[in-house]
């Protein structure tokens, strides 16, 4: 009969030790990968978000300048339409108010309030507070001695 023999081997217990610590050392890895992907992403959304918002803010306050322009003219009226560039922020929190010296976005619910200075030199007054959810497009009108802004159409002016 063949006679076995125990021997105390520890080669393939360290073998296996670094199996194990190679992967964790890959899990750790790609944990900060991805901590550190996602952070980029965040960072490049929030980034175009503003740049999106302000963007829009600009489109309005260059409408709202021309219909300041044909206010000046006795008994014109002025529609404009600016679409309204869509970001990953919500939007249903948005409210545009126009007064007679700005037009301010209030984030009611994040840290994306933003204003622009217009220059207030029309016929009339600027008034107007609109919500943005759902909106493609904005309105800018003058009729009436009133600019206002609106998310219907005109239908007559």
């Amino acid at each position: 009969m063949k006679e076995i023999q125990l021997r105390r081997d520890e080669h393939a217990a360290a073998t296996e030790l670094g199996y194990v610590f190679t992967f964790l050392l890959g899990v750790l890895l790609l944990t900060m990968f991805s901590v550190w992907a996602w952070d980029i992403e965040t960072a490049t959304r929030s980034r175009w978000n503003e740049n999106a918002i302000e963007a829009n803010m600009d489109d309005i306050a260059a409408a709202i300048e021309r219909a300041d322009e044909a206010s000046r003219i006795d008994g014109a009226s002025y529609a404009e339409s600016v679409e309204w560039r869509s970001s990953e922020a919500d939007e249903s929190r948005f409210k545009l108010v126009l007064t007679d010296f700005e037009i301010t976005l209030v984030d009611e619910g994040g840290t994306l309030d933003t204003s622009v200075i217009i220059s207030g030199t029309g016929n009339g007054s600027h008034e107007g507070q609109i919500y943005l959810g759902g909106a493609s497009k904005i309105w800018v009108v003058h009729d009436n001695g009133f600019t206002t802004i609106q998310l219907d159409r005109p239908q007559s002016l």
